[in-house]
């Protein structure tokens, strides 16, 4: 089996903690010129901004150099350059360090911010903001926590390192602990281990159970509850399906506060609107670390705020043409 040559490293540095765009030309094609492919593997409707990055000499080969506006294709040629994105909201929350060395970085993620570059969330994601903070362009996302979520996340320092913590959590060789808020039912029988089959379509923002072998697990234990009719669970998954807890709490009757997916998809919130989070927490990690061998117990110091303010969380105004809270039986 032939190996594969790994693409020479990028002449371009990070901007704002974001990696340049890197294209492979293809080794088949009747393009002519540079440009012609990156006219057609962008878009027509962007050719106008093909032609302004290579008259500004924005797009680079391997050895740094500007590519000409008239270079002359070359299959297998590579060339680098950088996206220009739009304004993104801030999220005003910190993101907070909870354990560093040489090896990994475990930060304790805010709700609202997304862990890695994806749509419409690049600059203003857990990574691109450590990567800044922390003076570490090699930093990379060992797993991810929804944007809505909250909570711990492990990002790897060394890129060779990766693929070995990527495998803990691949394995199931990390112990997760989340913790929500979610209405109080007498008549639920808790604790409990949910299993189903869960499908997540690309495209559609919420993901539904299916009938078939499940492959999604997850423990659900009542810790405490209060009036009117709020508890505390605590969540242990032992899968990790998108939108997991989510869909089985709300299977169960109890859906997770704030959540605008279940058991409704509600309309979109405007453009930097934070007052409502989704109340649930990825609150411990723990695991053997693959390549030191130490033994991590790591705790999120965040608190999930509608459990100490309800009253204040509750009567916040839901966002025009949004549905309110899920009810809580009284």
């Amino acid at each position: 089996m032939r190996r594969r040559t790994p693409p020479p490293p990028s002449p371009l540095p990070q901007r704002d903690g974001i990696d340049p765009v890197r294209v492979r030309l293809p080794g088949e094609g009747a393009w002519a010129t540079v440009r012609e492919h990156l006219v057609e593997r962008l878009g027509e409707a962007r050719a106008g901004i093909v032609d302004g990055m290579l008259a500004a000499g924005l797009v680079v080969g391997a050895d740094g150099a500007a590519v000409a506006p008239d270079a002359a294709y070359v299959p297998g040629m590579f060339v680098w350059f950088h996206r220009e994105l739009p304004p993104e909201a801030p999220v005003p929350f910190p993101l907070e360090v909870v354990y560093r060395d040489e090896h990994i970085v475990v930060a304790d993620k805010p709700h609202f911010l997304a862990t890695t570059p994806r749509g419409s969330h690049v600059t203003e994601t857990a990574l691109a903001r450590l990567r800044r903070e922390l003076g570490i362009p090699a930093l990379g996302a060992a797993h991810r926590l929804d944007r809505l979520t909250a909570g711990l996340v492990l990002f790897t320092v060394r890129p060779e390192e990766r693929g070995a913590y990527q495998a803990l959590f691949r394995e199931r060789r990390v112990h997760k602990v989340y913790e929500a808020l979610a209405p109080h039912d007498p008549g639920l029988a808790l604790p409990r281990t949910v299993r189903s089959r869960i499908v997540k379509e690309r495209g559609v923002l919420a993901a539904y159970e299916v009938a078939g072998e499940p492959n999604a697990v997850s423990r659900v234990e009542l810790v405490e509850h209060r009036a009117p009719g709020l508890a505390r669970y605590r969540l242990l998954p032992a899968t990790g399906q998108t939108h997991q807890l989510r869909v089985h709490m709300n299977a169960l009757g109890v859906p997770i506060l704030g959540d605008p997916l279940y058991p409704e998809v509600a309309a979109p919130e405007p453009v930097g609107e934070f007052r409502r989070p989704l109340q649930l927490l990825a609150r411990e990690l723990e695991f053997t670390d693959p390549v030191t061998g130490t033994e991590h117990r790591l705790r999120s110091g965040r608190e999930l705020e509608a459990w100490a303010s309800y009253d204040r969380w509750a009567a916040t105004p839901a966002t025009p043409g949004r549905p309110g809270r899920p009810a809580v039986p009284q």
